[in-house]
Order: C-alpha cells, then sequence, then structure tokens
C-alpha cells in the first residue's frame, strides 16, 4: 500500500505543480547532473586515453550513479522510518513527484505552441530547444512543430511510463535509479567524437532500461488515441511498420504511434551538434505538420499518463493480493 499512495500522491502532485524553480536546487535530476560531470572527469583522467580506457571509464560511471543512487535514496528511506514512517512516506512522494516529468512535459510544448501561433519562428526555435536535444536554429515553422510533438511523444516513454513503472516496482529507489540511467543518455549517449566511446555502456543500459516502457507507453498512447478522438487505426498500422526504423531499439515506438494518430510525417534529418544526421521518417505525410498537431499531442500525453497510472495501480493491487 505504501508504493501505491507515494506513486498516487507523486502523479498528483506532478499534475498540479510540475517542477517547481523552488526545487530546482535540490532535484534529483540536477544532482545526478552534477555527479556526472564529475565522474567523466575523474574517471576519464584516470583511465586511458584509449577506445578501450574510455568505454571501460563510461561502464564505471554509469555502474557508481546508478548503484549510489539506488543504495542513498535506500539508506535515507531506512533512517528516515526509523525516525516515523511519515517522514519516510513524505520523502519517497516527493522523489516521485520529482521523478516524474508529465506537467512539464505539456507546459514546454504548449509554450511552443503559443510562440508559433502568436509570437514569431525565431521566439519558437528558442522555445523548442529547451526540450530537445538538436539544432534548432535553421527549423522553419513545420520544423519546430514536428520537433514539440516528436518531444511529447518520445518524452512520454521517458518523462512518465518509465519512472511510473519502476516506482510501483521498487519505489521511489527504483525510479530514482531509472532517472539516473535517462540522464546519463541525455548528457552522454551521443555518436560523436566525445562520447561515442564512454556514452556506449550508459546508452546501453538506457535501451536496456526503456524497452518494455517504451512498449507500453506506445500501448498506451493507441488507447488514448481513441479517447482523444484521433485515429488509433493508423496509429497501430504505422506502428507496426515504422516503429523499428531507428537505430535504437525504442525512439520510434511512441513517435510511430503519435505519427500514425495524428496522420503526419515526423523525425526525418535532423542535425546534433553542427552534424547532420540522416534520419529515416516515421508516419505518412497526409497533410502537413500543423501547430494545433501539439495540442493533439499533449491531449494523448495526459490521457496516456492516467491510463498509466490506472493500468500500474492495477497491477499493483493485484501483486499485493498474490503476496
Amino acid at each position: 500500500m505504501r508504493i501505491l499512495t507515494m506513486t498516487i500522491g507523486g502523479f498528483m502532485l506532478d499534475l498540479l505543480f510540475g517542477d517547481p524553480e523552488l526545487l530546482a536546487p535540490i532535484h534529483p535530476v540536477v544532482l545526478m547532473g552534477r555527479c556526472i560531470s564529475r565522474l567523466e572527469t575523474v574517471l576519464r583522467a584516470r583511465l586511458p586515453k584509449t577506445e578501450r580506457g574510455s568505454f571501460t571509464a563510461g561502464l564505471a560511471m554509469a555502474l557508481i550513479l546508478i548503484a549510489g543512487t539506488v543504495l542513498l535514496s535506500s539508506g535515507i528511506l531506512r533512517v528516515l522510518r526509523q525516525i516515523h514512517p511519515a517522514l519516510a512516506l513524505a520523502a519517497e512522494t516527493l522523489w516521485c513527484w520529482q521523478a516524474l516529468a508529465a506537467k512539464d512535459l505539456r507546459v514546454e510544448a504548449l509554450r511552443v505552441y503559443d510562440a508559433l501561433t502568436k509570437g514569431t519562428v525565431e521566439q519558437a526555435r528558442a522555445a523548442v530547444a529547451r526540450i530537445v536535444g538538436r539544432d534548432t536554429g535553421s527549423l522553419d515553422a513545420a520544423g519546430v512543430t514536428r520537433a514539440a510533438v516528436e518531444t511529447v511523444a518520445e518524452n512520454f516513454s521517458d518523462g512518465v511510463v518509465a519512472p511510473m513503472l519502476y516506482m510501483i516496482l521498487g519505489g521511489a529507489p527504483l525510479a530514482l535509479g531509472y532517472k539516473a540511467i535517462n540522464t546519463m543518455d541525455s548528457m552522454v549517449g551521443y555518436k560523436n567524437e566525445r562520447y561515442r566511446d564512454f556514452g556506449k555502456a550508459p546508452a546501453r543500459i538506457d535501451d536496456a532500461a526503456n524497452y518494455l516502457p517504451s512498449r507500453l507507453a506506445a500501448l498506451l498512447l493507441i488507447v488514448s488515441a481513441t479517447l482523444c478522438g484521433s485515429d488509433a487505426g493508423k496509429a497501430v498500422r504505422i506502428w507496426r511498420r515504422d516503429r523499428r526504423k531507428h537505430t535504437s531499439p525504442n525512439a520510434a515506438q511512441c513517435e510511430a504511434v503519435m505519427a500514425g494518430a495524428l496522420g503526419v510525417r515526423l523525425c526525418g534529418p535532423a542535425s546534433y551538434f553542427g552534424v547532420p544526421h540522416d534520419k529515416p521518417y516515421v508516419g505518412n505525410e497526409e497533410r502537413p505538420v500543423e501547430p494545433e498537431d501539439i495540442r493533439r499531442a499533449c491531449r494523448m500525453e495526459l490521457a496516456g499518463s492516467w491510463l498509466c497510472l490506472g493500468l500500474l495501480a492495477l497491477i499493483r493491487m493485484g501483486l499485493m493480493r498474490l503476496g
């Protein structure tokens, strides 16, 4: 019951407040980012500057950060329980709240929508740059819109379904362990000269950690497409056809569903850190993408978030009865 309570509590807090700026200095992802930067500096300095040495440094960083996150958070909770169980529950609920990003994902995407419909393309580029990793300086309005829709789809898995699945299975420590994996991938999981070897192990761990959540997220988006008036049938067809188009085994799962549900073409060539990447398109271009697609994607993400909570709560209650 404790895990179910703090999961629902964390979800509701995220739904209402998102990530307040007041809590930013102690946000787990911020602290993890600092640890990743420090570990990278220390491990690179102590291991040979070779392909094997860089890979070993990246693997060591991943193991230290993941194990450290889970063990430290578990230890803190153990101490708090000895003081009073309510303190531990409050801390765990806070961490579950911070592990989720459902509201902030919609808020940031809708800022892009507002810039496209009420501002300029330059303002829209600046807004979408806050939530995507690609270069945005040369994107036109359609490119900005695609980037925002893709981010809503992909981060529905990374920011909602995956952390909620892990917290239902193992509480806040396991959810924070997942966030450590996801944060590492976002910081070092690039195939450029600096991270090609160092980021290989973190990227593979991220692929493994997201394998099940990404597929669950895709199925939830298919159901939410029906609830939101989008085309669930096309979502299924495009998902079955295009879900393996990306080099990552997980990246195209939700993007394919979103492209099919909206009847647009997403992804395609993009530039990262000034280097062009010839990524394949996902979906059929039945019509040009438009700013309203961002709002449609956000509605699907919100419906999918509620579906995810309901489904995982039922699973948890089933596990409790079996136990």
